[in-house]
């Protein structure tokens, strides 16, 4: 793959999100609105486009195919031009002129370097492809954090209607005992424990709503928003989207075979590695020979003994310099060499061992929530029931005001678990993708191809 064409396949990753507000000059565009309405698919295009990390990883891309640009450079003639003007008094005059212009240019080839150019424009390139994958990698990180975040407002939403439904059911219940109490069918003890109940059940409501408003925040900083308007700092969109519970599973050894195969960070360190080999073979090429070739022509002014006004003429050969000696320089600069192409091996192997740990833990995560999922659902229903048949036997006399607000609070009880059951398991499934290197489920398949 050509440097040229790496930004633009990274952008073709965009081809199947909703377009989104671009940042000018690096700037939050002052035109953008918030939507009205904002869904995940829409929180991932905007963060490819506006994510800080992601941002800087493409500019780190940019640079390096600056120094790759610049080290091809000693593979091609580099040509200069020389002009000067002098004056002096004709007491130091050496040609019987007190003055003296001159012109040159000069081209040279490096012909031989040991090595060293081929070796260095090789490294470069790899260190480019590893840039590539960087971005690929922070690409995957983004899109996890953004999709986790999302997530996590959809949680708290729920959450806080949860504690409404509960305030709703307690405050119903509270009426009840009231009703009763004008009855004379219970004592002023019920209307204070309905009471109690109600006031209890006030602060999971507040702490849901406050939790609700940082995702927001949190979501925005992943997202790489910056609120630009004054009409945008207090506007909330309305999140679509449900925290579903949809089975899947995936195969230890096949998700370690690709993780092995497509996690971008390994591949990275690999470019690495190969970069450091190429960096040994640039550092032995000091105890080579260099050869250069050059032609240049001169422009002078002529002597006064001569019957021409200006001299020009051209000048052609080659060049050759070899250290013989130098003080070991070389041998150090190959042994640093040397260690940096062990320290990567080094830290490619770490890292694919951090790998292999990390998809085993994604894995048994995905599991314990798939389990705890599948059992929340069974205890919500459970939960519900126990209500209604405690709600019904107190209408009958034959259950305690103290059975119905038990019951009510196991309800809220399995409900919120049945949440964070749900929550964790969405999590749970995204980070096994990106443990194997998968890329997000919202971007297109086999759009970001490696060199």
């Amino acid at each position: 793959m050509r440097p040229s064409k790496l930004l633009l396949v990274v952008a073709s990753l965009l081809v199947s999100l909703p377009a989104v507000a671009q940042l000018n000059d690096g700037k939050p565009d002052p035109d953008f609105t918030v939507p009205e309405r904002l869904d995940l698919n829409y929180a991932l295009a905007y963060a490819l486009d506006n994510n800080f990390a992601i941002r800087q990883a493409k500019e780190r891309i940019r640079q390096q195919e600056g120094i790759v640009l610049d080290v091809r450079s000693n593979q091609l003639p580099g040509v200069t031009a020389s002009a000067g003007v002098q004056r002096n008094s004709d007491d130091v005059s050496s040609n019987g002129r007190n003055e003296a212009w001159s012109v040159d240019i000069t081209a040279r080839q490096v012909i031989y370097a040991g090595g060293s150019v081929t070796a260095s424009i090789k490294g470069q390139q790899l260190a480019l492809d590893a840039a590539v994958l960087s971005l690929r990698a922070v690409i995957n990180d983004a899109l996890l954090g953004v999709r986790t975040q999302f997530y996590t407002v959809l949680l708290n939403r729920e959450r806080i209607k949860v504690q409404e439904q509960n305030i709703e059911l307690l405050q119903r219940q509270l009426q009840d005992v009231k009703n009763r109490y004008e009855a004379g069918t219970v004592s002023n003890f019920e209307v204070l424990r309905a009471e109690v109940a109600l006031a209890n059940a006030q602060p999971a409501l507040i702490i849901a709503r406050n939790d609700y408003r940082i995702a927001i925040e949190e979501l925005r900083q992943a997202m790489g928003y910056v609120a630009a308007s004054d009409n945008n700092v207090t506007k909330v969109p309305d999140f679509l989207g449900t925290l579903d519970f949809n089975p899947s599973s995936f195969e230890l050894r096949s998700a370690l075979v690709t993780a092995r195969e497509q996690r971008p960070d390994l591949k990275r360190l690999a470019k690495l590695t190969d970069a450091s080999e190429q960096n040994v073979t640039a550092s032995r090429a000091g105890r080579l020979p260099n050869v250069s070739a050059f032609g240049s022509y001169d422009w002078r002014q002529a002597p006064l003994a001569s019957n021409r006004s200006s001299l020009d003429g051209w000048t052609v050969g080659v060049q050759s310099s070899w250290d013989i000696f130098d003080g070991r320089s070389t041998a150090g600069r190959v042994a640093q060499a040397r260690s940096i192409l062990e320290q990567n091996r080094l830290a490619l192997a770490e890292a694919q061992l951090g790998v292999e740990v990390e998809v085993r833990r994604a894995i048994s995560s995905l599991q314990e929530s798939t389990e705890l999922a599948e059992a929340s659902k069974k205890v919500v229903e459970q939960a519900e029931e126990a209500v209604r048949l405690a709600n019904a036997r107190y209408s009958a006399g034959t259950a305690t005001q103290l059975d119905v607000l038990t019951s009510q609070v196991d309800l809220t009880t399995a409900r919120l678990n049945q949440l964070q059951a749900y929550y964790r398991y969405n999590i749970a499934v995204a980070s096994v993708r990106n443990a194997m290197g998968l890329s997000d489920e919202s971007l297109p398949a086999g759009e970001l191809k490696y060199p």
